[in-house]
């Protein structure tokens, strides 16, 4: 059986960066973006639990006007301007955090699908988090639609050298677009969208889910305990397996049914460099596909609170970088020419 660790690699730093104009019409490679100046407005929107079946196409350009704008195009709207400087090279960064410790991590409960928050170590975590990942550049954020994931995204963003704000995007109904609307285009430039998907949740325990780990052991025996938890296929009753949370994970990181142009991949395919915020589990069932893992050798990654994983999608595939350890040395891992680029730009502008 085989397991993963991952490690730190070294490099060096260099950097680039974009800024906007005002004007009526800008061209992001091959999405055109338009702006209204007069009464422009900025809607908000993206379902927090939509099925995947119930996703609409919408357009790639986007329009401002007096009206609410579609959820795509806003996401789009923001993505696009709070980008770096177009790659040469279609390459993007995709991390990787697992949330913080949560309240009933730190009880030794069986958490699951239960929406508990972080604890004192899990702000800590995700602030620290956020420290390592502060010299990348991001563009997108995805995140479960459990608080404790979101908690660790909003904090870790707190320590990103570019000071740009995530705001979770709306789209519950007509009211939850229209109150989160957003008047400003500087304002908005400054914006990181949030993503919430509950294909992205931790998977789900079933009758376990509030329970004591070790009672639970003691209960039903060490070993059937060990088999619900790290078997692939084998869920606890009434529960999902780790299969069952990759088919659900897996699908939305590659694909949506209808194509809306939300996915993640292809997003990373255009050039955005994306985090996603998630749990052990749906994380796991993610680095099964990125580093095409069997189905033995997944149960025995094991992923730690609130420690970042960073790949570099590049010409079609995933490479795995290792974890960024801090924002002031130098040699942190292996960051690509783009990043080294983007760190050192960084460092000229505020330091």
């Amino acid at each position: 059986m085989a397991s993963l660790v991952f490690q730190p690699a070294t490099g060096t730093l260099q950097s680039s960066d974009l800024s906007f104009t005002s004007g009526c019409r800008h061209d992001f490679g091959n999405v055109s973006v338009k702006f209204v100046t007069k009464e422009c407005k900025f809607g908000f929107g993206y379902p927090i639990s939509e099925s995947v079946s119930s996703y609409h196409k919408r357009s790639g350009v986007i329009q401002s006007s007096t009206s609410p704008a579609s959820a795509v195009d806003t996401i789009s709207s923001l993505s696009e301007r709070s980008s770096e400087k177009p790659k040469k090279a279609n390459e993007a960064s995709l991390i990787l955090i697992r949330h913080g410790e949560s309240l009933w991590n730190e009880k030794n409960l069986f958490t699951g699908c239960v929406d508990v928050p972080l604890t004192k170590k899990g702000v800590e975590e995700a602030i620290q988090a956020g420290k390592r990942i502060s010299n990348i550049p991001v563009d997108m954020i995805y995140t479960s639609a459990l608080i404790r994931a979101q908690m660790t995204a909003m904090l870790a963003m707190t320590q990103h050298r570019r000071n740009k704000v995530p705001i979770i995007m709306h789209d519950e109904d007509e009211r939850a677009k229209l109150w989160s609307e957003i008047y400003s285009e500087d304002t908005t430039k400054q914006s990181v969208p949030v993503i919430t998907a509950w294909q992205l949740n931790e998977r789900m325990y079933g009758e376990l889910q509030g329970l004591n780990k070790q009672e639970t052991a003691e209960r039903y025996g060490i070993d059937k305990v060990l088999e619900w938890r790290r078997s692939y296929d084998i869920p606890p009753p009434n529960g999902e397996s780790l299969e069952m949370c990759a088919e659900r994970a897996v699908a939305y990181f590659k694909d949506h049914v209808s194509n809306d142009n939300l996915q993640i991949e292809p997003q990373l395919q255009s050039g955005k460099n994306i985090v996603i915020v998630a749990h052990g589990n749906s994380l796991r069932s993610i680095i099964m596909y990125l580093d095409e893992l069997t189905s033995q050798e997944v149960i025995s990654v094991e992923l730690s609170t609130g420690i970042p994983l960073l790949y570099i999608f590049k010409e079609g595939k995933f490479i795995r970088r290792g974890s960024p350890v801090g924002p002031t040395e130098s040699g942190v891992y292996a960051y690509t020419r783009r990043l080294a680029a983007y760190r050192q730009k960084l460092d000229d502008m505020f330091l």
